[in-house]
């Protein structure tokens, strides 16, 4: 039986282009209640893979209750910096940013990432308005406005205006230096907050200018989303980036597609597998057990250390399966946002975790 495949590769990641920056991100964020705020989102760096032996749980399986080997990823945490709290107002078709406060002592490290950081808190001189298109009412009222928002630069000040408010976000920054990646420029991301505007603006009053660690955002067991840009190949063929079948030796071109379009209509279909970017993309993976948090990397580290990593210093945690990105790539940590699977790596008793060094 003849097998048909002309070519392979997911139609659903369009267009094929270079990511637009490596610090992942997410966009949306699950419902999570609860009496009081907690984060719904972490970063880590990926630090390598590894295979252990549990017992396995799941009752319609062949092997329930027999010893099984997993693969699993390793995630290096280590707690990030709260710098500064975002306030949100509604807006037509989402939310739009309505101001922010900074801590008052940041991290020296952070003026790696953010030029000009030392003169950011200094008044700007105020910019020179055209009288010809502005009456005299207008430019008194945009003076007003302008005024109003730059005193608003206390928590207390957007404290007077929780009717406005829609979402309260943590700005934060990684702590790479605390690894052995040997990099020391931050990343600078949002955590999102679960619960009401009072219970997030608690919340971000005790943490701003604090830490915040894995501990406090998501436990042993449960599911978690990840999010990262994928290990970059460059500019590649047909033939690697969608699997197409090679040419006969007497074709004028073996390692390209035999026709891309009819002479009418006189057109390139995006469906036709071409030359072109492939991988460093985002690509976001759902449902990913958490098998281990843990606090002495010592235990886990092989002696040479991870391959193109080294050894871990801080927190770690163990998921189940793969995630994309090379090592030290920063991965984005989520609460799952779709229906949480039940069975999906359901272990226990885990009796053996390899730490053997690879080299």
């Amino acid at each position: 039986m003849s097998k048909h495949k002309p070519r392979s590769g997911s139609k659903a990641f369009y267009p094929r282009k270079r990511a637009r920056k490596e610090t992942p991100s997410f966009k949306t964020f699950p419902m999570v209640s609860g009496e009081k705020a907690k984060p719904l989102n972490f970063y880590g760096y990926k630090a390598g893979m590894t295979h252990l032996m549990a017992k396995d749980d799941h009752q319609k399986t062949t092997t329930y209750g027999q010893n099984i080997v997993l693969n699993g990823t390793l995630i290096e945490v280590p707690p990030v910096k709260v710098f500064g709290i975002r306030f949100y107002s509604k807006d037509v078709g989402g939310i739009k940013t309505l101001g922010e406060v900074w801590a008052e002592k940041k991290d020296k490290h952070l003026g790696k990432k953010i030029l000009g950081l030392k003169a950011r808190n200094k008044p700007k001189k105020q910019a020179f308005e055209k009288s010809l298109n502005k009456t005299g009412h207008e430019a008194q009222e945009g003076k007003e406005k302008a005024k109003e928002q730059k005193q608003k630069k206390t928590i207390a000040d957007f404290e007077k205006l929780k009717q406005e408010l829609e979402e309260i976000r943590l700005l934060v920054h990684t702590q790479p230096y605390l690894t052995g990646i040997g990099k020391k420029k931050p990343e600078v991301s949002e955590i999102a907050l679960s619960g009401n505007i009072e219970q997030q603006l608690e919340f971000a009053k005790h943490k701003l200018g604090g830490e915040i660690k894995i501990e406090e955002v998501f436990k042993e067991k449960q599911f978690i989303d990840v999010r990262s840009v994928t290990k970059g190949k460059g500019f590649q063929g047909p033939v690697k980036r969608f699997g197409v079948k090679t040419s006969r030796p007497k074709a004028k071109k073996t390692r390209a597609v035999g026709s891309i379009s009819p002479w009418h209509p006189k057109t390139v279909m995006w469906t036709v597998a071409r030359a072109g970017q492939m991988g460093y993309q985002n690509r976001t993976e759902y449902n990913k057990r958490i098998l281990i948090i843990g606090n002495d990397p010592a235990s886990i580290n092989p002696k040479s250390g991870l391959p193109n990593y080294g050894n871990m210093k801080n927190e770690f945690i163990l998921l189940a399966g793969s995630v994309p990105g090379p090592a030290k790539r920063l991965i984005a940590l989520r609460e799952p946002i779709r229906p949480v699977p039940e069975n999906k790596q359901k272990i226990s008793e885990i009796s053996f975790i390899s730490v053997r060094d690879s080299k």
